[in-house]
C-alpha cells in the first residue's frame, strides 16, 4: 500500500516489506520562519506593528513567513488590513470566516 499526497504539507504513508505501515511527515514549509524569540531589529518592529493593529499577542505563521523581509511584511500587513478590515458589503466577521474556510480548503497550516 502506498499513499502519497500531492502537497508538501501532507504525510506520506507506505508499507514496508513485512507489510507494516510507516508514516513520515514532511516539513510544513520551505520558507524560513522567524519566530518571535529570534526576531530582532526591523523584523521585531514589524511583528510589534502587527500586534498593535490586531490586538493579539501571538504572531501567526502567515505573518512570520515574511519575517526575513520586514519592509515587505509591513506592506503586507497594511494591505491585509485594508482588504480584510475596511468597511464594505461584508463585515470583518464574515471576511475572516471566508479566509479561514479558504485556508482550510487549501490545507494551509497557518
Amino acid at each position: 500500500m502506498s499513499i502519497d499526497m500531492n502537497s508538501d504539507n501532507d504525510a506520506k504513508q507506505s508499507s514496508s516489506p513485512d507489510g507494516t505501515s510507516t508514516a513520515t511527515t514532511k516539513s510544513a514549509t520551505k520558507i524560513r520562519i522567524i519566530e518571535d524569540a529570534e526576531a530582532t531589529g526591523e523584523t521585531a518592529a514589524a511583528y510589534d506593528f502587527w500586534r498593535a493593529g490586531s490586538g493579539r499577542q501571538q504572531v501567526p505563521g502567515i505573518i512570520k513567513c515574511f519575517g526575513s523581509r520586514p519592509d515587505f511584511l509591513r506592506r503586507i500587513i497594511e494591505l491585509g488590513n485594508t482588504i480584510h478590515f475596511s468597511e464594505g458589503h461584508l463585515s470583518r466577521r464574515y471576511k475572516e470566516m471566508i479566509a479561514s474556510y479558504v485556508s482550510y480548503l487549501n490545507r494551509c497550516p497557518y
